[in-house]
């Protein structure tokens, strides 16, 4: 799998875009893993460290095995909220102060990652997990509450996700899950955006590496944090441009450049993040067999939709109703198309990317006020199908959603 807590290194420098914004402001992948927050002025320290190093250093708690058997009263199938090829994820219930186990019922959620006893690889992920998520913190980063080293077993203890991941809002087809409106959708993608500017950040100078719809977990507000970092890398250090690594992640979402090469750098996050703006936009898989031919590939067949303001209709999510500023949209797809240029000196920095998405939050809660303002004032009233909006099921936030399902994540590896 590598070395995902190898030495810490310079990150990429941001290069220029055509953003005119300037550079301001799962449990659901593989099996669940989220990640930590706190004070975001913490860095993962500059040099290899080892096991006990990074279990001591952590900032997070100690369980033991006895513990976390009683919060989830002792890992009941009844409690499970979700299975993948790393392990399985389990409800419970601790005390939000001393975080000692409690009743059902009582006290804060918890959700526990057991992992399955049959590999070094997976000891590794778990590793990495306690090395970035013990050390980093931020509102767009899933907290991690703390780990168990017993024996042969290996946990980690998270805050807990009301919502589940976005891959399962995105994608499930259920009479209970309702299409995300736009106004959610936007809201995720710019929470998304912060938490990997965050680690491309000095602060950090993390490349995620596995970026993800199904590693984008929301809480009962819709806010994304991301999780799941056993894939994570330190970024380059010195005058480097990139990490050699070996090509591992999810088929669909890695940079080109990076499968051709093995070279890793944050504009390969970039890219993977133009791939969920783009599933967001369309409500689509990155892959799917289940489409008709020459559509399997999300980004090869919206790519010359996303440019035209006449054709950016046809990669819009039809579930949408057409209850979304159309203008807004064509910018939220331009967007999508910089991040997902096949040169990568040609992406915008991911600062870059939250400053167009904030502008575009702003520009729309301006429009709305204006238009608040017009229908109050006009007789008439004022309505334009491209700019009228509903509230959804989703957004209304009543409904129980069900927790995703993590599922191992297909690796490249060469």
């Amino acid at each position: 799998m590598g070395n995902c807590w190898g030495a810490k290194i310079k990150a990429e420098s941001p290069s220029h875009s055509a953003f005119a914004s300037g550079t301001n402001s799962k449990y659901g992948s593989r099996e669940g893993k989220a990640f930590s927050s706190s004070s975001s002025k913490v860095s993962v320290p500059p040099t290899p460290r080892s096991e006990d190093e990074i279990l001591q250093s952590s900032n997070v708690k100690s369980f033991t095995f006895s513990e976390l058997k009683t919060a989830t009263r002792n890992f009941r199938p009844d409690s499970v909220l979700g299975e993948g090829g790393f392990g399985s994820v389990f409800k419970g219930w601790v005390d939000e102060h001393t975080f000692a186990p409690t009743k059902p019922g009582t006290g804060m959620v918890i959700a526990v990652k057991k992992l399955n006893q049959d590999g070094h690889q997976g000891h590794r992920e778990w590793l990495a997990e306690v090395n970035y998520l013990g050390q980093l913190s931020h509102p767009n980063l899933v907290r991690l509450i703390g780990y168990c080293l017993e024996d042969e077993q290996r946990l980690l203890v998270y805050e807990f996700m009301q919502r589940g991941s976005l891959e399962n809002h995105l994608f499930r087809r259920s009479s209970t899950v309702q299409p995300l409106s736009w106004n959610i959708r936007m809201r995720v993608a710019l929470g998304a955006a912060k938490g990997l500017a965050f680690l491309h950040s000095d602060k950090a100078k993390v490349i995620y590496r596995d970026f993800k719809a199904s590693n984008v977990l929301l809480d009962s507000n819709y806010n994304a944090k991301l999780s799941d970092f056993g894939l994570a890398k330190d970024g380059p250090t010195g005058d480097k441009s990139h990490v050699s690594t070996r090509v591992m992640g999810t088929h669909g979402y890695a940079a080109p450049e990076y499968l051709a090469t093995g070279h890793l750098t944050t504009k390969s996050d970039v890219y993977s993040f133009g791939v969920v703006l783009l599933e967001l936009l369309s409500g689509r898989r990155a892959l799917d067999r289940n489409r008709p031919i020459g559509e399997h590939n999300l980004v090869e067949w919206a790519r010359p939709f996303l440019a035209s303001k006449r054709k950016i209709f046809r990669v819009l999510d039809t579930r949408l109703g057409a209850q979304y500023p159309l203008a807004t949209a064509q910018k939220a797809s331009f967007i999508a198309l910089q991040c997902l240029s096949t040169e990568a000196r040609h992406r915008p920095a991911m600062a870059q990317v939250v400053s167009a998405l904030e502008e575009l939050q702003n520009a729309e809660v301006t429009d709305q006020s204006l238009r608040t303002g017009q229908n109050s004032s006009s007789q008439s009233g004022y309505s334009n199908p491209h700019r009228s909006r509903r509230r959804s099921a989703g957004e209304i936030g009543n409904r129980k959603v069900a927790y995703p399902r993590p599922s191992a994540s297909p690796l490249y590896i060469d």
